[in-house]
């Protein structure tokens, strides 16, 4: 039984919130974790690059100079690659480089990526992130008390304008809904902080049976 600490607003240890060891999946997806974050990786890459090719550079079709006679090597006409101002041969053209990633896939390395965030005791749980007013130093003094320092990715059930808000002007750190979190964004960040209420989501997407939170 993996047990996590939950801490309040002000850092005070306030319970513990368990799952299950057969829920962590631990000895498989490391490929499948690999495959989602090339994927992501790729599907974020914008593929505007363009060149133009012999046939898009404008120009007539008539030789620069006669084909025998002169001493020159012989050329056909000006769009070719091998002049200045010519076109590109097998330049980039706009393209997609998105990737397919089976479902199952995708949920096995979201489950690996989870778990050994999990086993390696970097998820810590909140009881719940009430932000009265829209304050950076609120988040920061959050951080500060449950001891928190490197990259952070805040995970909450409902992100409210008060908590964007409160977030947005930290360079370190992310904000995300349990129900949206991805791979990419897990590993990313040396620390996961999620309220009760996203644990409680982040665990029904691992599978299995309902956990026991204390």
């Amino acid at each position: 039984m993996s047990k996590l600490a939950v801490c309040d607003m002000k850092g005070t240890a306030v319970g513990e919130f368990e799952i299950a060891d057969e829920r962590l999946v631990l000895r498989k997806g490391e490929q499948a974790v690999k495959d989602v974050v090339t994927a992501y990786r790729n599907a974020i890459r914008a593929g505007t690059a363009s060149t133009l090719g012999k046939g898009d550079v404008a120009g007539s079709n008539k030789k620069p100079w006669r084909q025998k006679g002169t001493g020159q090597a012989r050329s056909g006409y000006r769009q070719s690659p091998i002049w200045r101002g010519g076109g590109v041969a097998f330049g980039p053209k706009p393209r997609s480089y998105a990737q397919k990633i089976n479902r199952k896939v995708a949920r096995l390395a979201f489950q690996r990526a989870l778990s050994q965030k999990i086993s390696d005791g970097q998820v810590r749980v909140l009881e719940s992130l009430d932000i009265p007013e829209p304050k950076t130093k609120v988040v920061t003094g959050l951080l500060k008390a449950m001891g928190v320092t490197g990259s952070v990715l805040v995970v909450v059930d409902a992100v409210s304008p008060e908590i964007a808000l409160a977030c947005r002007n930290l360079p370190r750190l992310s904000l995300a809904t349990a129900s949206e979190v991805n791979v990419y964004e897990l590993l990313q960040h040396s620390t996961v902080v999620a309220t009760r209420q996203a644990m409680k989501d982040l665990e029904a997407r691992l599978g299995g049976g309902a956990g026991k939170a204390e």
